[in-house]
């Protein structure tokens, strides 16, 4: 059962560089908290475009004899995440065809909400589909293409979608970026030397040693090439709408996204939620890893110390087996285990990033409850969660969203705690900062800033990202 939402992927692209594929490696490794269950990189050496993907973590599916399989002075790769669909390779990016055009390697981050409908297009024009990704939908309208170009071909194909999208593009001799004009992923532009770096988080420069530059902008189509890096701006100009959700969880604290720092709008998060929701506690406890930064925010602005009272043991799998009965609600015992010596005899506060069914986090309160805490305090440092994401974010059903359908009594009687609070959508804003009604904030309002679906099965391919065979079977 999902109780943490999850993003769709990450991408890494690097043009220019002899060592292409190794530092896609390196970026995807970067990303991995992104997804992780696939991973992919296409690199060209100039003649020809190669893909190798798998299943699994970044570390097991590339080795360096796989990586000595794609040659080249150009890459792109991607981590996917872990869907609540069909997990199968046919789903893996990048996506690799030959057509009219020549080779195109294409990757994609975010959820095209018209993909239903170009795709039933496309299949009674006789297209075939081999997977369940939106991705493929932009494989055909490029193939499809009459332009005569291939940049003319992309700009054909992108301007048809509608939805969230950062996309990594590769051909023979040129990368492609290209960003939704609303902006709901992130997608930054760096500087390797003489290469040419493109990902979805600025960690993964990090990792590598390039020097962030800028974001590709919203709205903009990026093409480079040996012969330099040439912009274009196909797109109307549309309302901006930054996921707010990537600075609450998804991004890594040490990345930069939107242009600000992950680490200092989280840090934020949990002093307003501080300022809002004051209680006289002992003790201040984050859910790791996710709720440390807004905790140590809370902390610092209630004047509070800020304690590990949760460890996690990061070495778990995404599979794990457990005893049939032995041991109750192994699964979270296995993952996190409380500090007695922090915890006995304290008013605690526990902080963490978001809520949506709360049924791990009614397993954390009994587990502290467990460990000796007089009291168990509940902050959650984004607003309630009331509906589900339609741009690439895997999120329950609206009637599964826990905020949805209890009152804050109920909700804090389901989590067995003393007391709960959110962080109000205004202090959201306040803690993000300038630019802060650039922000799609819709999971908190249910007000979507582009149309979707409102069929049932469209709308649970949309928000459950399940494959089209599962929603009709």
């Amino acid at each position: 059962m999902l109780d943490k939402f999850k993003d769709e992927c990450g991408v890494f692209g690097i043009f220019g560089h002899h060592e292409s594929a190794n530092m896609t490696y390196l970026g995807l490794y970067a990303l991995q908290h992104r997804g992780q269950e696939s991973a992919g990189i296409a690199s060209s050496d100039g003649k020809l475009v190669r893909v190798s993907k798998a299943m699994g973590y970044v570390a097991d599916c590339f080795k360096s004899e796989t990586l000595a399989q794609l040659p080249g002075h150009a890459a792109i790769g991607h981590v996917r995440y872990s869907t609540a669909g069909e997990s199968r390779l046919a789903n893996a990016q990048p996506f690799l065809i030959d057509c009219a055009h020549g080779q195109f390697s294409i990757c994609h981050n975010g959820n095209l909400t018209n993909a239903d409908s170009l795709r039933n297009d496309l299949v009674s024009q006789g297209s075939i589909f081999q997977s369940g990704s939106d991705t493929e939908v932009v494989l055909h309208l490029y193939a499809r293409s009459r332009a005569r170009s291939v940049e003319d071909a992309v700009v054909e194909s992108v301007t048809q979608l509608q939805g969230a999208f950062s996309f990594l593009m590769l051909t023979t001799d040129r990368m492609i970026a290209v960003r939704d004009p609303h902006g709901f992923r992130p997608l930054a532009l760096g500087q390797l030397g003489d290469a040419w770096v493109v990902c979805s988080e600025t960690c993964a420069m990090d990792l590598i040693g390039a020097t962030y530059v800028r974001d590709i902008e919203p709205g903009e189509l990026l093409i480079i090439s040996a012969g330099g890096m040439r912009s274009l701006k196909p797109f109307a100009q549309a309302q901006l709408a930054h996921c707010v959700f990537e600075h609450v969880y998804f991004a890594r604290p040490d990345s930069y996204v939107f242009g600000k720092s992950v680490n200092e709008v989280r840090t934020n998060l949990g002093r307003v939620l501080a300022r809002e929701t004051r209680i006289d506690a002992d003790v201040v406890v984050p859910i790791p890893d996710s709720g440390v930064c807004a905790a140590m925010g809370y902390a610092d602005e209630a004047n509070i110390p800020l304690r590990m009272g949760l460890i996690r043991n990061h070495y778990v799998g995404r599979t794990f087996i457990q005893p049939q009965s032995s041991i109750r609600h192994f699964g979270v015992k296995v993952k996190l285990n409380p500090v007695r010596s922090i915890l006995e005899g304290k008013r605690v506060v526990l902080v963490d990033d978001s809520l949506v069914r709360g049924t791990t986090s009614r397993k954390i309160v009994r587990m502290v409850r467990a460990a000796g805490a007089k009291e168990v305090h509940v902050r959650i440092s984004c607003p309630p969660t009331i509906s589900p994401c339609f741009y690439g974010v895997d999120t329950p059903r609206r009637s599964e969203l826990m905020a949805a359908t209890h009152t804050m009594d109920e909700i804090r009687s389901y989590l067995d705690c003393d007391s709960v609070s959110y962080l109000s959508l205004e202090g959201l804003m306040r803690a993000v900062g300038e630019g802060n009604n650039h922000y799609c904030s819709s999971c908190y309002t249910g007000l979507y800033p582009v149309a979707f679906p409102r069929d049932e099965r469209s709308y649970l391919q949309l928000a459950l990202k399940l494959d089209k065979a599962a929603v009709t079977s």
